[in-house]
Order: structure tokens, then C-alpha cells, then sequence
């Protein structure tokens, strides 16, 4: 197959039909207002909860604490329907509908350039992340969560196809929903998205920032992923008003999206997305960059590849006329009104690619079933379950060292430590991570191997706790460990929580 051609695109292209609010007049923080817009639904049409910290900080102004507005929420964002969403409509009730998913640490309103163009072909159905925009903080622990979540949204209004165009994590949505339920999406958009979002490691670190320092630190560096350097310099407004976003997002739905994205990865799958595909990117994008974009369009069969010149991460924003052009273009040519036959899809396994094993072919187990090679079952089982567990605690960096270094000598011995004390220690049901850490401290400080306590102090912090619980573990350990042995372990912790929980600069 021919490598994938790049729509060419202008930066701020104009649409013949486009409104005034869409042109190429200068961004200026009045152009992203609150729910109450120009642009707003029709009455009754609106079914958002209002929230304050959604609207732009006016330019010269410092952003206020936000406070909930007092009124009745609707019944899809209450406390006691934590399997939805919060969603707004725009457009026509009688036109077909596209969904529009936000980016992590931001609400719907990123998408607002595009609104007024978009709704007069869709109805348009926009909806924010748990604990995003004021939305109910009920976190959502996975991609697929996420996805379900949307669709019981959906089946509420009684929406059963759709197309669908997401920015980053809302991409990731999209992507899973038609790997998912392929029946449901009738063409799709990802906009600075990826099959995977950089590293497990690296995003489950941001958690741990995030835990420790609360969402300052990423609300202070959101401009420079977001935006190119240029555009900020340009709008100071705007990019207040995008950290007042990060600030205003609940931190423990803000981690437990990032433990979402560290778990994502479809690279296998892919070729099972069966619908239309737009994969646009910001030319300057250094968070899910053209390479990324790359990687989606040669593996998805029906995808075509735009590079929006003068954007970053949050293109949307940076260069809504470009990007709306390309949405109307992609959405009015590459729309399956029937849905497509398919069998159904085995089920999608987050998390990196499985290792190989040692283990007999299954082939042959099924052959034999009672002889000795069926045994190999209950083992295959627990190492690759044990490998899940071991990556997702220690990190992707420690597994894949301990595996590189191993050779004929040591390979046993990392299959048993991994089959045994992460296949089945660490996955039983009796006690949750954060305890098992606990204890887990404690023990190596108890039995003076230190060597590893590096490794799982910084697994501690991963699993939930916080400096200051650690500190406690190894205050108790002072006491019935001795003073020496707690003094080289404070040491030792010492220098993992600081390189951990210390924001970037």
C-alpha cells in the first residue's frame, strides 16, 4: 500500500459558509463564553450544568475561584447516575448526530470556533470528561469506562449512530467505541490522538504529581504542550483561561484518566477499525505529534492524514478554521449511513503487548488434555496476569530492565517471581495495592534489603500513597526495625520522592 498522503491545509483556512464568530479575526477570550451563547441551543435544548470556572477569563483580569451555581441538576449529571455524562446539544433535532469528545483537562468549550459551522449540517452532542467542567467527579478508571459510559449517555436520548471526532484522550474514545461497537460509529475523526499515549510510566508519574502536589503543577505547563510558543505569546487570555481549566478539574478523575491513558493501547487492533477515519494533527504537535498520526493512518485500512500547520496539541483551539474545514469536509464525504455486518470483535486487552512465554503451544494442549502439558495452563495464566500487575506497579522501565538483563542462568527465576509474586501475591483479592505496599515496605526494611526499596517506594507512590503515608510506614518501622535500618530507609525514600513528585520545570 502507498504511504498516506497529508491533506494539504492552510492555516485558517476559510469555509464559504462559515460565521463571522469562525473567521480569521484574532482569538480573544470572548471567544470561548460560557454555556449562554449566541450559539447556545434552543430552549429546552440546552442539558448541561452550568459552571462557572467553563467561562474564558476576561483579558486583564485574574481568573476568580469558581463557584457552583445554585439550580436543580438535569437528571443525566446527577449524583445518582454516575454511569453517564454531562452533554450539551447544538444544531438541528432532526439531523444526524456528531459526537465531539474533549482533551484531558479540558470541557467542551475547547471545541466552541467549530460549534456555529458544524451545527448546521449535525446535531451536534458534546459532553465533558468526569469531574471536568463541573461535571459530577465520578472517575472513570479506563478508556473503555469512558466509552460506556458515553454510549448509555447516548441510549438515554436514544441515539444509536453517530459520527464521532475526539481531541487526545477524547480521541482515544472514539477509537475504542469503534473497535468496540463498530455497528454504533458511522465515521471518525482523531485529532491529536494515538494508539498510545506515550509511555505507562509516564503517565502514571503525572498521577503521582498530581497526588502529591495537586493540579498546579500541570495547570502551569498546560500552555507549553498545548499551544506553540507563537500563539501563546499572542493570546495570554486565552492561554489563562486553558489553565484555569486544569485548575478547576477534580485531581482524583484527573489521575484517574491519566491511569486510563497509561493503560490504553490499541497498536495490535488497529486494523479492525472499519469506519472512515480523519487522523489530523498539529504540524507542531510535541504531545501526539505527526508521528503518532502516522503510525494511526498506516494502520487503520480507511484513513487519510491532515497536518494543520501553526498548531500544537489542542489545534481545535490554535487553528479552529483550519480544523473546522476539515471536519465538515471529512464528516460530509465519509458518513456509512447503513452499519456495516461485522462478527463480533474479541475483546480489546489494555496495557502493553503480552511477552512471549515459555509454555507449550496451546495447540498441543488442546491436543492432550490430560497429560503433563495441560498443566501449563494454570502457569500461562499467572505469567502473563503476573506481567500485567508487575508493569503497572513498578513501571515499565524496572520490568523491562530486569527482563533485558536476564540470560539462561536468571530467566527462570524472573518467570517465577513473576508468576508467583505478581500472578498470584499481588492479584489476590484480600487486600487492595496500597496496603500491599505498605507492608511491602515494611518487610524490606525489617529484612535490610534495601536494594529494592528504591523501586518500591516508587511502586507506593504509583499504587495511591502519598510522601506523607510513606513517612508513616517507616516511622512504624523505626520502632520494631530499629533506628538504623529506618534511617538508611528514610535515606533511600528520600531520594525516589523527590525525583517523583517534583514537577517539571
Amino acid at each position: 500500500m502507498a504511504p498516506p498522503q497529508a491533506i494539504p491545509v492552510q492555516p485558517q483556512a476559510t469555509h464559504a459558509s462559515q460565521t463571522p464568530h469562525a473567521q480569521q479575526a484574532p482569538l480573544a477570550s470572548q471567544d470561548f463564553p460560557g454555556p449562554q451563547t449566541a450559539h447556545a441551543p434552543q430552549a429546552g435544548h440546552d442539558h448541561a450544568l452550568q459552571a462557572v470556572h467553563d467561562r474564558a477569563p476576561q483579558a486583564g483580569h485574574a481568573p476568580t475561584q469558581p463557584q457552583p451555581q445554585r439550580q436543580t441538576p438535569a437528571p443525566h449529571a446527577s449524583a445518582e447516575a454516575p454511569r453517564t455524562l454531562q452533554y450539551r446539544f447544538d444544531g438541528p433535532e432532526d439531523a444526524p448526530v456528531l459526537v465531539i469528545g474533549p482533551s484531558l483537562g479540558t470541557t467542551w468549550h475547547m471545541w466552541d470556533r467549530q460549534i456555529p459551522e458544524l451545527a448546521q449540517h449535525w446535531r451536534v452532542f458534546r459532553y465533558d470528561l468526569p469531574g471536568h467542567g463541573g461535571a459530577p467527579a465520578h472517575a472513570a478508571p479506563s478508556v473503555a469506562e469512558l466509552g460506556d459510559r458515553l454510549l448509555a449517555t447516548l441510549d438515554g436520548l436514544g441515539v444509536q449512530r453517530f459520527g464521532y471526532a475526539g481531541c487526545s484522550i477524547g480521541g482515544a474514545v472514539g477509537a475504542d467505541l469503534a473497535l468496540r461497537h463498530p455497528h454504533r460509529v458511522a465515521s471518525l475523526a482523531l485529532v491529536a490522538s494515538s494508539p498510545r499515549f506515550g509511555s505507562a510510566d509516564e503517565f502514571r508519574q503525572r498521577g503521582v504529581i498530581v497526588r502529591t502536589n495537586g493540579l498546579e503543577p500541570m495547570a502551569r505547563t498546560a500552555p507549553e504542550r498545548w499551544f506553540t510558543p507563537g500563539f501563546a505569546a499572542a493570546q495570554p487570555a486565552i492561554v489563562e483561561w486553558a489553565v484555569q481549566m486544569v485548575r478547576t478539574t477534580d485531581p482524583g478523575c484527573y489521575i484517574a484518566a491519566c491511569e486510563a491513558l497509561a493503560a490504553f493501547d490499541i497498536r495490535d487492533h488497529l486494523g479492525r477499525i472499519g469506519v472512515p477515519t480523519l487522523v489530523l494533527v498539529g504540524a507542531e504537535d510535541k504531545v501526539t505529534g505527526p508521528a503518532e498520526a502516522r503510525t494511526l493512518v498506516a494502520g487503520i485500512p480507511d484513513a487519510r492524514l491532515a497536518l494543520v500547520p501553526g498548531a500544537s496539541h489542542l489545534a481545535p483551539v490554535e487553528q479552529p478554521a483550519a480544523v473546522c474545514d476539515l471536519l465538515l469536509t471529512h464528516f460530509s464525504s465519509a458518513w456509512q449511513d447503513a452499519p456495516a455486518v461485522a462478527l463480533p470483535a474479541p475483546p480489546l486487552v489494555p496495557g502493553p503487548p503480552t511477552p512471549a512465554t515459555p509454555f507449550a503451544p496451546v495447540a498441543e494442549i488442546a491436543a492432550a488434555p490430560l497429560a503433563p502439558e495441560a498443566a501449563g495452563r494454570l502457569p500461562d495464566d499467572r505469567y502473563e496476569r503476573g506481567t500485567k500487575v508487575r508493569r503497572e506497579v513498578l513501571g515499565d522501565a524496572h520490568v523491562d530492565a530486569a527482563n533485558g538483563s536476564a540470560d539462561a542462568f536468571t530467566e527462570d527465576f524472573q518467570e517465577l517471581v513473576t508468576r508467583y509474586a505478581w500472578g498470584e501475591v499481588w492479584n489476590r483479592d484480600g487486600l487492595d495495592r496500597r496496603t500491599r505496599s505498605c507492608i511491602t515496605l515494611t518487610a524490606l526494611v525489617a529484612s535490610g534489603h534495601l536494594e529494592g526499596l528504591a523501586a518500591h517506594t516508587r511502586a507506593a507512590l504509583r499504587n495511591g500513597l502519598t510522601p506523607a503515608e510513606i513517612k508513616e510506614v517507616l516511622l512504624q518501622t523505626a520502632v520494631y526495625c530499629g533506628i538504623p535500618a529506618a534511617g538508611a530507609a528514610f535515606s533511600v525514600a528520600q531520594s525516589v520522592i523527590q525525583e517523583e513528585t517534583t514537577p517539571p520545570a
